[in-house]
């Protein structure tokens, strides 16, 4: 299937209800989400399909995702880097930007479900996770991307990683606020995060090539309220013709003829977020050929070899393609939760927007 085109308004809950069950089906009676049946759990995708679940109603499960978490998580705050059930499945690093994504998985849910009860029981778990990532902040304001099997950290940054970082402490500031436990250096941490994302390139893939050939480290600063409005869609202009295939999607590396489903969707709440509505549903609509049988998006499609590749259909592409889906469509009330950017006040405790001036 090609060509669904979404309207504010209108989310297709019949269209997208078998892309729920396939999570829920992959989901362990534990709330662990692995990538696919007999796969493994990462933090960071496992929190992505929980967010879907949310979208979807399925609120149980969702929250069971997310117990799951607490209930992995290490002493210092941080996950492995993989699971297989209980089991570790990769212990040679635990990585910052998978721990920060915590926060925004726990914020996007309450979003959804005005839950409080739900916030205050996983404060615990946000505020281990934001201390280990902020442990891991240089005094240029970069944040090192994972710590080693020791424990000791690896001394360089991600520009994708992050940016990513730079929304969750965003979330995790809301939910300090929401709980009245106001954390007002997590928003120091996040100003001087963005300080070095902006203006301190050289901080970032210092002891490996650049990472500039991927399409996230061309978006993420987009998709994570990074930028203002006009400085985001000039980004994406600016590079749009090395990542985007037309009527296919976003390549996931500019010099590999591979277009990306989960990438796809990121690139079009980017759009949202830069104010390109009319892009944005144009590229969600070129993603439903990757659709199977059963709501489920392959990984992505190798063009010159003419192959769904690799021959995976993976939970978080699921998350990934409701997340556009309510971005779009303003379904739920966290639809908007990577289109902008809303900082709690701490004072007045209600929304107010942020302006996002580049100092």
């Amino acid at each position: 299937m090609s060509g669904l085109y979404l309207s504010r308004g209108l989310f297709p809950q019949e269209f997208l209800r078998p892309t729920v069950e396939f999570i829920l089906n992959v989901q362990q009676p534990s709330g662990e989400i692995p990538w696919f049946s007999k796969g493994y759990t990462d933090p960071w995708d496992h929190i992505e399909a929980a967010m879907g679940l949310s979208i979807g109603g399925e609120y149980e499960a969702a929250g069971r995702a997310y117990r799951w978490l607490a209930e992995m998580q290490l002493e210092d705050g941080s996950w492995w880097a993989s699971y297989r059930g209980k089991q570790i499945d990769n212990v040679e690093r635990r990585e910052s930007n998978f721990v920060a994504y915590a926060a925004t998985g726990v914020w996007h849910h309450y979003l959804v479900t005005n839950d409080y009860d739900f916030l205050q029981t996983m404060w615990p778990m946000v505020e281990r996770a934001v201390n280990f990532v902020l442990s891991l902040q240089t005094e240029y304001g970069d944040i090192h991307w994972a710590v080693d099997g020791q424990g000791k950290p690896k001394a360089d940054a991600l520009v994708t990683g992050c940016s990513s970082i730079y929304k969750s402490l965003e979330c995790a500031h809301n939910i300090a606020v929401s709980l009245q436990r106001e954390r007002p250096h997590w928003l120091l941490a996040r100003d001087r995060l963005g300080r070095a994302l902006r203006h301190r390139p050289e901080r970032f893939d210092r002891t490996w090539e650049s990472k500039a050939r991927y399409s996230m480290d061309w978006f993420y600063p987009v998709l994570t309220g990074l930028l203002p409005e006009a400085e985001a869609r000039a980004r994406l202009a600016q590079r749009w013709d090395e990542f985007v295939e037309d009527k296919l999607g976003c390549r996931c590396v500019a010099d590999e003829p591979w277009v990306t489903v989960a990438e796809s969707c990121e690139l079009v709440m980017s759009l949202l977020a830069a104010g390109d509505h009319a892009r944005a549903v144009e590229v969600y609509s070129w993603l439903q050929q990757w659709r199977t049988s059963d709501g489920s998006y392959w990984t992505g499609y190798q063009m010159v070899e003419d192959l769904l590749w690799p021959d995976e259909k993976p939970t978080w592409t699921a998350g990934a393609i409701l997340l556009a889906a309510d971005a779009l469509t303003e379904h739920t009330a966290a639809s908007s939760l990577f289109c902008s950017v809303q900082i709690l006040d701490a004072v007045a405790d209600k929304p107010r927007e942020r302006l996002l001036q580049a100092d």
